[in-house]
Order: C-alpha cells, then sequence, then structure tokens
C-alpha cells in the first residue's frame, strides 16, 4: 500500500493554523476533563483510532477513570457522567453527525448549564477534535 502524506510537512501554514486553533482550545476556561471528553468521544464516533489512543492516555493521566473512559460510547445508559458532562456528550454527538443537525433541545439544555462564552468554547473544541480526525483518517495516522 502506497503511504500517504505527511500533511506538516506538505502543508505546514495550514497546520500551523490547526495548531493555532488547537492552542487557543488549550488557553479556554475549558476544564480538561470536559476537553478529553469531547475529544475521546468525537474520535469514537469517527473512527479516529489515533486520536483515541491519544486522548484516552491523556484522560487517563487527568484521573478520568478507565470506567469513565470505557463507558463514554454509552453515556447515556451510564450513571458516571455529570448533568453537564451529559450536555457536552449530546452536543458533541450531535456536532460530529452534523446531517442531523443540533437539535433545539440539546443546544438549549448545553445553553442553560453554560455561560455563552464557556458554550462557545466547548462548540469550537468540537469542532477542532473533528478536524483532527479527519486528518488523521484521511492520511491514515496510526496508534502507536
Amino acid at each position: 500500500m502506497k503511504s500517504r502524506i505527511v500533511i506538516p510537512q506538505v502543508a505546514p501554514e495550514a497546520y500551523q493554523a490547526m495548531l493555532g486553533l488547537e492552542k487557543y482550545i488549550a488557553s479556554t476556561d475549558l476544564s480538561p476533563v470536559h476537553k478529553e471528553l469531547i475529544k475521546i468521544r468525537a474520535s469514537q464516533i469517527n473512527g479516529c483510532a489515533y486520536c483515541i489512543n491519544m486522548h484516552t492516555a491523556d484522560a487517563r493521566k487527568l484521573g478520568i477513570t478507565e470506567q469513565r473512559i470505557f463507558l463514554l460510547s454509552a453515556w447515556r445508559e451510564a450513571d458516571f457522567y455529570t448533568e453537564e458532562e451529559k450536555a457536552i456528550l449530546a452536543l458533541t454527538e450531535e456536532i460530529t453527525l452534523i446531517n442531523n443537525h443540533v437539535s433545539e433541545e440539546v443546544y438549549q439544555n448545553a445553553a442553560a448549564l453554560f455561560d455563552e462564552k464557556y458554550l462557545a468554547e466547548i462548540i469550537l473544541a468540537i469542532i477542532t477534535i473533528n478536524a483532527w480526525n479527519r486528518i488523521g483518517i484521511a492520511t491514515e495516522m496510526r496508534a502507536q
């Protein structure tokens, strides 16, 4: 099989722009746990093994239990997530599966739990990991 492009080598300016967005997300008020839950759940939906591997390791370093990580794909049926985390996970799923649009119910539930700035940061974090997932999948980055 022919290897695929390495975007940082082929389009370094574009890759730097992506890193700039990631740097912005890192500087926000989003809690580290919220960031990792977003990254893991979107990566699960998108099937990006590289990002799942990276962000589950990062989550464990933050002290997120393996049980919460393992049950993330079935978060609705598990009692291990806060109301805020559930709102974030619902929004993550609807933005990631954007063909279905973001329902008014999911959006308003999140809007009721977070101020506008935090909600904007959640949305941008979801969009950013989806972009990284697409880079990883399109270029066949492998989990190591």
